[in-house]
């Protein structure tokens, strides 16, 4: 019977041409599949560290060290009658094509700076038999200066170097003005040299102060009126009262709001006067520099004129500035201090357009400093003697001096962000105009004397506290939303509602923060009370409508399909709503005099701006609440069913299963989508940039703004200069960016899968 059943049974056939071709194709799709998948994964990672390695690219300019080569060394340059003289200024133009030299004999030598051939050889107005004895700047680049001569007089002049294109070639050509007239002003009226002179120019006044060889200081203080219609500026002179000296000055320098004199003596001390009262100079501020032990060398402006350094015969610089007080006072502060040599210094070189300076020292070394990093960029030794006048091309990239040989020296000078250092970037910085260190992100302002500040602190800052009040926000609503729909919910429910959830996150967050920062933010700032009284009573009325609708008859309940209770709570809370916006002028009154901004403001000293944290916490965590949501549903749905059932069937109620089996289960799931959902809220740019003040403070209070790093990279790249410090110094915060969201995924992951290991056993 057997034989027979197996005779009868029909034979199968699995290699017949049709199914071997359908299991080539089979075989041919899975392997296509393989490819393409593991090519998309591949093609992910070599895309992410494709970026990583651009924004390094960009940011790695940053950190390369300053250096500098010897260009040209020549003969100094004399006039056309070959008379040689004593060099009392030296500076270079714009492009370092030209250079003027000035002598003691009132010679102008315009000349080549890369050979040193003369071009242009001028006599300033002086006196037969009367020499310049000194020589001063009005401001750092200026090109406007001042020479004191033997006879106690003192000349202004201007410098210019005007620029043709003729046959398309650049042409520059020197030219001698005298915007002030061409006769010497008389500082001291019996005629002793000035050794020492000071000129500060403004738009409506000039200050000329001079020193004479027996050191007595001289003042004159010019008024200017311009014509209207020819524009001629006439100036009206009146005497400024000088103040007794303590001892020999070494050096001298007036700020540029013609205020604050400072001298430097011989013991070492420096000197601040107050010249706001011209007839009576007032003591503002004396500080020993050296403590007796050293004499001060060379005292010069910082770009800006607010900064004075300060060089001794030690070799050390300080810098020091004026600091406003509480009480409106000014006292003269140390800001810092730069070590350079053991060696005398003999020359400080201020940079024309950054906060950096170039120091020389009688042993032929030149250093090169920048005084926001408080960083050395620089140790060169470019000389076998002493280096004199020494002077900077406007745009820093070269360099030239007088060696002890009577020699000019032409060094090019490779030094494209000086501004940058761990200090400046990650630490306070005592910054000018400020009253102490602080952390500033200022990229920018109207004036070139500007000293920018390049703090990612508050950015930083900004950027964790945005990202913790949406998650503060988010992740409750979230993760407490998803545990109900995915395990309470009836399905048909929750087939209704998770698409609807998720088609939030379609909803663009330009819209959002739109609507946040011209909707919500006001209206919160009229309803305060009311939104600090729907963040508590709304929670206790959705746990007293439980209780309520838990003890209800059970006739009433089993009306409503178990599942789809939840949708009674949506009138409840709407009721809510409305009971608490409509009591918020009430309760305004009642505790808050009709102003709670004002008594926030004035009561408990807390800084209130409509754009704050709170807007900014509600708009992000709404955009980033469908993240969290749809991922931890997924999770928690995807717990096997029958650990859910054995708990019951064990006699474990729905929440001691929640809690004990399906949480743990699904907690690799919803750790991961809580750190997704960070992971949006951190690289947030539209909601934070239209729902906050965008102001780069450090301030916990959440009723002020902030700004991130994704915003600030938003708003400041499009102005910002193609491969200068500010541009490179974005790209940096980008990089910070990228790398906090690597950790913090990389950790992520390790944890997801200590989770997943630990709780695979249930």
């Amino acid at each position: 019977m057997n034989d027979q059943v197996v005779k009868k049974t029909p034979n199968v056939d699995f290699n017949t041409p049709q199914l071997l071709r359908y299991r080539k194709l089979r075989a041919f799709k899975d392997k296509l599949a393989q490819v393409s998948i593991g090519m998309g994964g591949v093609s992910v990672i070599v895309a992410i560290t494709l970026i990583f390695f651009y924004l390094l690219y960009e940011v790695m300019p940053l950190f390369q060290p300053a250096h500098m080569s010897q260009v040209a060394q020549y003969e100094m340059p004399v006039s056309d009658n070959g008379v040689k003289a004593n060099t009392v200024y030296l500076a270079m133009e714009e492009q370092a094509e030209k250079a003027i030299r000035v002598t003691d004999t009132g010679d102008v030598i315009f000349f080549n700076v890369q050979d040193g051939s003369a071009k242009t050889t001028l006599m300033l107005p002086v006196p037969d038999g009367v020499k310049v004895t000194s020589f001063s700047e009005a401001a750092t680049g200026s090109h406007l200066v001042i020479a004191g001569l033997s006879d106690g007089t003192a000349l202004v002049f201007k410098h210019r170097y005007k620029m043709t294109f003729p046959n398309d070639v650049r042409v520059i050509t020197p030219v001698i003005e005298y915007p002030y007239g061409a006769e010497p002003i008389a500082l001291d009226d019996n005629g002793r040299a000035i050794k020492n002179v000071v000129l500060r120019d403004s738009e409506s006044a000039m200050l000329v102060v001079g020193l004479n060889a027996d050191n007595a200081l001289f003042s004159s203080y010019f008024s200017k009126e311009e014509d209207f219609l020819s524009g001629e500026v006439t100036l009206e002179a009146s005497r400024v009262a000088m103040p007794n000296l303590n001892g020999d000055i070494v050096d001298m320098q007036v700020g540029p709001d013609l205020r604050w004199l400072y001298l430097a003596t011989s013991k070492g001390k420096l000197d601040v006067y107050d010249l706001v009262d011209h007839d009576s100079p007032l003591l503002n501020s004396r500080v020993d520099l050296t403590d007796g032990k050293h004499q001060i060398t060379s005292l010069e402006l910082l770009l800006g004129g607010i900064s004075v350094l300060a060089a001794d015969s030690s070799g050390k610089v300080s810098q020091w500035f004026m600091v406003r007080d509480d009480s409106n006072e000014y006292s003269l502060k140390k800001v810092r201090r730069f070590e350079h040599s053991d060696a005398a210094v003999s020359g400080i070189a201020p940079e024309h357009r950054r906060k950096g300076f170039i120091v020389s020292n009688d042993e032929g070394y030149v250093s090169v400093f920048n005084a926001t990093a408080h960083r050395k960029l620089l140790d060169e030794k470019v000389s076998d003697g002493k280096i004199n006048h020494i002077s900077i091309a406007p745009r820093a990239n070269f360099l030239m001096f007088e060696d002890a040989n009577a020699q000019l020296v032409l060094w090019h000078v490779e030094n494209e962000h000086p501004e940058v250092s761990w200090q400046a970037l990650w630490e306070e910085v005592w910054y000018e105009g400020y009253q102490e260190p602080d952390y500033i992100w200022q990229s920018s302002a109207a004036n070139n004397d500007f000293e920018p500040k390049y703090s990612l602190m508050p950015l930083a800052f900004g950027t964790l506290k945005a990202a913790f009040y949406a998650m503060l926000i988010a992740t409750p609503l979230a993760i407490c939303g998803a545990l109900y729909t995915a395990y309470f919910m009836a399905p048909r429910l929750r087939r209704k509602v998770k698409p609807a959830i998720e088609l939030m996150e379609a909803l663009p967050t330009v819209i959002l923060g739109f609507l946040a920062g011209l909707f919500f933010a006001p209206f919160m700032e009229v309803h305060l009370p009311g939104i600090f009284s729907w963040l508590l009573i709304t929670p206790l009325s959705i746990v007293l409508f439980g209780y309520v609708w838990a003890n209800l008859p059970e006739s009433i309940r089993h009306k409503i399909p178990e599942g789809w209770d939840p949708l009674l709570l949506v009138p409840w809370i709407a009721l809510v709503s409305w009971f608490c916006f409509e009591m918020s002028p009430v309760l305004e009154l009642w505790f808050f005099d009709g102003d709670m901004r004002n008594w926030l403001t004035n009561d408990l000293g807390i800084n209130f701006d409509q754009r704050n944290a709170m807007v900014v916490g509600a708009a992000m965590g709404f955009a980033v609440i469908p993240t969290i949501f749809s991922i931890t549903e997924d999770a928690i749905f995807s717990v096997p069913k029958h650990l859910s059932y054995g708990s019951l069937a064990l006699g474990a109620t729905p929440w001691q299963t929640m809690i004990r089996v399906v949480l743990p289960t699904a907690s690799p799931g919803i750790f991961s989508a809580v750190m997704i959902g960070m992971g949006r809220a951190v690289g947030e740019t539209m909601i934070v940039l239209m729902a906050t003040g965008n102001t780069p403070i450090m301030d916990v209070n959440i009723f002020e703004g902030m700004r991130t790093l994704s915003a600030n990279i938003a708003v400041e790249m499009p102005e910002s200069e193609v491969g200068g410090s500010h541009y490179r110094i974005l790209f940096l915060a980008a990089f910070v960016l990228f790398l906090f969201t690597f950790v913090v995924n990389t950790l992520a992951e390790y944890v997801r899968q200590r989770l997943r290991n630990k709780y695979s056993v249930i």
